[in-house]
């Protein structure tokens, strides 16, 4: 049996870039929970000096950035003065260590002021910041708000920033999912922009196994992760301008519960946190990806 499973990931791999499924060989760990003030976390990201994990959350909360110690207790509360939260849907950081929002959650698929804010955050006591940078965008191949049913495939709550470009990977929330998600390139400048489309990918099972809620890029910027309810998807093999061929590996996390954001603490550590209901979530986890 184990013969006949590796012979059909490579065949998976060489036809096409569809997810090869992986049993997890790690316990996801429970790191601290999430003060009681902090429902909907929709992003986190690490801030350089790996003290603070900085988090917001989307539409209908405040636009403000609270910062987290690593035992989980709430440091900072920093109000962003000049943006409102349209939806807030995940967060990443470049080489530099300059933090970004993602503007870009799009449930109906029918916004048309999607954005990434820059901010000036760099203080784990900071009480304000502002946005230094706006990127807007539009999504190429986009010519209805909303589209058919069928073909609601942008809306985004997942990116990382590589080399001087943001990497969007959208959610699909199209009558009849199928595990299909689009991969966008956007120059991180000011300015408004057509998103390049650069790769149109599936993954397998359902919602809550292939939904994509966030992403993270190691340091060497030859992996990245998205984040699903159920699991994590382990991708390589992508280039800057192509991610067509893109291997992807699924790695289950054997729990259950509305995961919205992926970090990498380090280049083998994942910290993941996911939203509070009545019964399950509020907490961030900690996964070894080795």
């Amino acid at each position: 049996m184990l013969r006949v499973v590796i012979v059909s990931a490579f065949f998976l791999w060489s036809c096409n870039p569809k997810a090869q499924d992986s049993s997890a060989t790690n316990e996801l760990k429970v790191e601290f929970s999430l003060p009681k003030k902090l429902k909907e976390v929709s992003g986190i990201a690490l801030s350089s000096d790996k003290k603070t994990l900085w988090t917001i959350e989307d539409q209908g909360n405040k636009n403000v950035v609270y910062g987290l110690n690593l035992q989980g207790e709430l440091t900072a509360d920093v109000l962003v003065e000049n943006a409102e939260n349209h939806d807030w849907e995940d967060m990443t950081a470049d080489a530099r260590g300059n933090l970004y929002i993602g503007d870009f959650g799009n449930n109906d698929n029918d916004r048309q002021n999607l954005s990434i804010l820059k901010i000036d955050l760099k203080k784990a006591d900071q009480k304000s910041t502002r946005v230094t940078q706006e990127t807007k965008f539009h999504y190429e191949g986009q010519t209805e708000f909303p589209p058919k049913k069928s073909n609601l495939l942008y809306d985004c709550e997942a990116f990382v920033e590589m080399d001087g470009n943001f990497y969007l990977f959208t959610k699909n929330r199209s009558k009849g999912f199928d595990g299909t998600f689009l991969v966008f390139k956007v120059p991180n400048q000011p300015g408004d922009f057509q998103a390049q489309l650069i790769g149109k990918l599936k993954l397998k099972g359902g919602y809550s196994d292939a939904a994509i809620t966030s992403a993270a890029v190691n340091s060497a910027k030859d992996q990245i992760v998205l984040l699903n309810h159920k699991n994590i998807q382990v991708l390589t093999g992508f280039s800057p301008d192509d991610f067509s061929k893109t291997k992807i590996r699924t790695v289950s996390l054997n729990h259950n519960s509305q995961k919205e954001s992926v970090v990498f603490f380090d280049d083998h550590t994942l910290m993941i946190a996911d939203e509070k209901d009545k019964k399950t979530g509020g907490k961030v986890y900690r996964f070894n990806l080795k």
